[in-house]
Parts: structure tokens; sequence; C-alpha cells
């Protein structure tokens, strides 16, 4: 379990536009901060994922991903926040605040409030969102320790922050916000 110097170190590596590695609910997860578009473009490269697709945002509070989302009537939100914190991603209608890379070609933001302990603290810490996105080369399978991590990334990562899954077997559900439709189980 990373400490709270380790969570230090990957704050000042997202500050300076590092790309690090961290545990999240089911797989590790690349992140950086959302709005360095340098780290934004180095994580898509990493990924070898085209930049398109888009990422996932993750906080460990409503105030960290609501600055990036459109509202929704009453009883759509009261859904979104009955899951969270927890491992449910949803997907909002985006507003300007989201740099373009983040949403990529899509309408919407895919945004989630963790219960992972790490991966919360490290947003606390940062004092916002970051990015999320699974830690592999696109299309191939998502790292699932420390070790592979680095297996596949060596030193092309800035920091890994050490850690523990949140034990789920499968990467987090994608909802959309509006109509409660499961986009990805």
């Amino acid at each position: 379990m990373a400490d709270a110097i380790d969570v230090a170190v990957a704050v000042v590596t997202l500050r300076r536009g590092g790309v690090i590695a961290y545990p999240t609910e089911s797989v590790w997860g690349l992140g950086c901060d959302p709005h360095n578009e340098t780290a934004v473009a180095r994580l898509f490269a990493l990924k070898q994922r085209p930049a398109g697709l888009g990422v996932v945002l993750i906080g460990a509070e409503l105030k960290h991903v609501a600055v990036y989302i459109e509202p929704l009537p009453a009883a759509a939100m009261k859904r979104v926040l009955s899951t969270w914190p927890g491992p449910h991603t949803w997907i909002f209608p985006r507003n300007s605040t989201v740099p373009s890379p983040i949403s990529g070609e899509h309408a919407g933001i895919a945004v989630r409030v963790t219960a992972h302990p790490q991966a919360a603290a490290l947003c606390r810490a940062f004092g916002g969102a970051i990015v999320s996105t699974s830690a592999n080369r696109h299309g191939a399978a998502a790292a699932r320790s420390a070790v592979e991590v680095r297996s596949i990334f060596g030193d092309e990562l800035d920091f890994v922050l050490d850690g523990a899954l949140g034990g789920l077997a499968l990467p987090t559900t994608i909802r959309d916000a509006a109509t409660g439709e499961t986009l990805r189980p």
C-alpha cells in the first residue's frame, strides 16, 4: 500500500506533466493532469491509443468531476449519486471546460467518483480529477499488478504508485447518466 510520501511524489509528478500508473478498482490505470495537453498526448502515445477515443476522469469527490459535466435532472443525478463513490463510470453531457482530447470525438465525458483508497487519496492530494485509463497498449489486456505495468511500459512512465487493486474482476460498469442505460456491463 502506498503511503503519503508516495502519493505526494505522484502528485508532484502529475503537476510537472508526468504520466503515472496507479491501482484502481479492477485494473491498473495510467493517469495524468487532464489539462496538460503534452501529458495527455504522451499518455495516448504510450498506450498507442487513437486520440479520438477519449478517456475517463476520476475524482475522490463529486466536486472533482462536477466541473466537467452539464447538469442533469434531479432523478438522473440521484441515480448517479447512489453509486458514488464506487466502481461506476457514468457518461455525462460535457461542458466547455473539457479538453478535447479527454472527450475525444464524443459529445459526453466519462467520469467516476472512485472509492478505491489510493486512487481517491491521489485525487484528493492533486486537488481534482485525473485521467484514468487502463494501463496497457491499445487492444491488449490491462495490467493487474505493478509488475505487469513495469513489464509493459518499462521506464517510459514517470512514476508507479504501488498498491493493491480494489478486487473487481472486470473493469467498472459504464452507464449513460441521462438514461441509466448500461453501455459496458
